[in-house]
């Protein structure tokens, strides 16, 4: 083995296949993996997990810090090894149990769950799975996210480490480790501006808690981003229109505040327009940096970059490993409870850009549930930015399902981020800036400016009616959800058309 990937020869012995490591998980475990959004995910346990579960029964609670990468979410639950699973996913296979009420999902604002580990809940963690690229003198070198990594090897009871011989040695440095500490006695967290480093670059541990290293040469799971169309060009222009109106109104600077971008297409493509728009020296303080923010980088438009995770296309991801030495004064990667954290979204004035299933005329958001009911991927962290943001921005196309479906509906099925952590909605047709406005208010800037054209008269006649009913948030309780039931019966939310 390389001494530069182990530089602590004592635990040179640890090292082992993933079918050995697999014997030191027992039934009822928590387990802690690493991974954030397919980034630095544990690659080869849960593959020996599930080839193990085959003979055993074998039922774990799992954590990690958001997605998983090469279907390891799908074959863990595929295998039954998930009774409970937090605090994000997207893999259909889970999604599909989750909604079957087979996995207990637990879905949490990212920035929560390092915390209420820290507090005993659910439980302590038994083993966390960490992928490196490195073992070092000082501690654990993280791959290409943090996540909630640190977390997980502070609290485990044992460590098994994922040595991934395929990353770059030169990734060490790229890190900015802190954890807070525990409350009540907690200083706090002394980072005043996007590009401080406030920690170490390592994950210190504790070397008897490791009981395996295992080593994969696995590459992350390419991100599934598809590039923009007219559509998301159309909000791309919306959004960057809103900001240089925002700095000619003096109430942002030509370098605008720290942004923030949820992981996603649309997310994705409204930061891509960036590269055509006059702001220079951006900075982005994100859980998340995807193509775009290479993209910006390379650009020269952003001076620098703050995440948990680095999510890449395939190209992107080798790009970005390449010229990593180019980067390393450019990009920082933190716990995901530092880049999710309220207080620092707060102090920073962060400007979030976050994406939803559906939004309704008074601006509360549905992030995560599909017909109010069925549990799509998670919120995320979407609800740490909009919450505690400068500016919180939504972002949606107006219509689904070749037009079935409307994003902009009279009241959501499920609620995420309520219209009071709600500041702008933009869909293709426009853009609603709602801060400032009473309900009555905001009901006619969503339906004129967000709304597709083909639902626009049905909402007027929706909302017209309702007032007339009263109320300070006006509202038909038995016509609220009508456009989720006819869609349920007639596979559209157009109320004048029913099924073939």
């Amino acid at each position: 083995m390389d001494s530069q990937r182990i530089r602590q020869p004592a635990l040179a012995g640890k090292v082992m296949s993933a079918a050995e490591a697999a014997t030191f998980f027992h039934n009822g475990m928590t387990i802690g993996l690493s991974g954030f959004t397919r980034a630095g995910d544990a690659k080869a346990m849960p593959r020996a997990l599930a080839d193990r579960a085959a003979q055993e029964e074998l039922h774990f609670t799992v954590i990690t810090g958001a997605s998983l990468g090469n279907g390891s979410d799908g074959l863990m639950a595929e295998a039954g090894l998930l009774a409970r699973r937090l605090p994000f996913q997207v893999d259909p296979t889970l999604r599909r149990k989750i909604n079957a009420g087979e996995v207990m999902f637990i879905d949490q604002h990212l920035s929560e769950t390092a915390e209420q580990l820290r507090s005993g809940t659910p439980s302590r963690i038994d083993i966390a799975v960490i992928e490196a690229a490195a073992i070092t003198e000082e501690g654990i070198v993280p791959t290409m996210s943090v996540g909630n990594s640190a977390s997980f090897v502070e609290q485990a009871r044992q460590i098994v480490i994922e040595l991934n011989t395929s990353v770059p040695l030169a990734l060490e440095g790229l890190h900015d480790i802190y954890l807070p500490a525990a409350r009540p006695a907690r200083e706090p967290i002394p980072l005043t501006v996007a590009d401080q480093r406030i920690g170490s670059t390592t994950i210190p541990f504790d070397p008897a808690k490791v009981v395996a290293i295992v080593l994969t040469q696995t590459p992350d799971s390419p991100s599934s981003v598809l590039p923009p169309d007219d559509e998301t060009r159309a909000i791309a222009g919306h959004v960057i229109h809103f900001l240089e109106c925002e700095v000619e109104a003096g109430r942002l600077p030509h370098t605008l505040a720290p942004l923030q971008a949820g992981i996603g297409t649309i997310a994705n493509a409204v930061l891509h327009g960036l590269v055509e728009s006059p702001f220079r020296n951006l900075v982005m303080y994100s859980e998340v940096l995807q193509d775009s923010a290479i993209d910006l980088l390379d650009s020269g438009q952003l001076a620098f970059a703050s995440a948990s995770s680095i999510t890449l296309s395939q190209d992107k991801y080798a790009h970005f490993l390449a010229n990593i030495d180019r980067y390393r004064d450019k990009v920082v990667l933190r716990p995901q409870e530092i880049s999710n954290h309220p207080e620092l979204v707060r102090r920073l004035g962060i400007i979030g850009l976050n994406t939803a299933l559906e939004f309704d005329l008074y601006g509360n958001v549905n992030s995560t549930h599909v017909g109010g009911t069925h549990m799509m991927n998670g919120i995320g962290g979407s609800g740490d930015f909009a919450r505690n943001g400068q500016i919180s921005i939504f972002v949606s196309k107006s219509v689904a399902k070749d037009g079935a479906i409307s994003s902009v509906v009279p009241m959501v099925s499920h609620v995420d981020h309520s219209e009071h952590d709600v500041d702008v909605l933009v869909t293709e047709w426009g853009l609603a800036d709602l801060r400032g406005l009473a309900p009555r208010e905001r009901a006619v800037k969503v339906i004129e400016q967000c709304c597709h054209p083909d639902y626009r008269a049905q909402l007027r006649d929706y909302f017209e009616r309702a007032c007339q009913a009263g109320g300070h948030t006006p509202h038909l309780l038995g016509e609220a959800f009508s456009w989720h039931q006819h869609y349920a019966r007639h596979r559209t939310m157009r109320l004048d058309q029913r099924a073939g």
